[in-house]
């Protein structure tokens, strides 16, 4: 028998059903709600430092190749 699978190995099917099952779905729900709700926060602060730097690289010219 490979080792890490325990006793059980074959003997049990996991089912979606019961309480694992729904404790897994409220966690994957959670995280996702925490994602769109960092991006949602994170998302004009982006948009805004990349307006920044395109609008820096405007005002400086063509002749200016710096790092940043």
């Amino acid at each position: 028998m490979p080792r890490g699978m325990g006793r059980g190995y074959g003997g049990r099917y996991w089912t979606p059903g019961g309480f694992y099952g729904l404790l897994d779905l409220l966690i994957l729900i959670g995280i996702l709600y925490f994602l769109v709700k960092l991006l949602l926060v994170a998302l004009p602060y982006a948009l805004g430092l990349i307006i920044l730097l395109m609008l820096r690289s405007f005002l400086r010219g063509p002749g200016f190749r710096g790092f940043f």
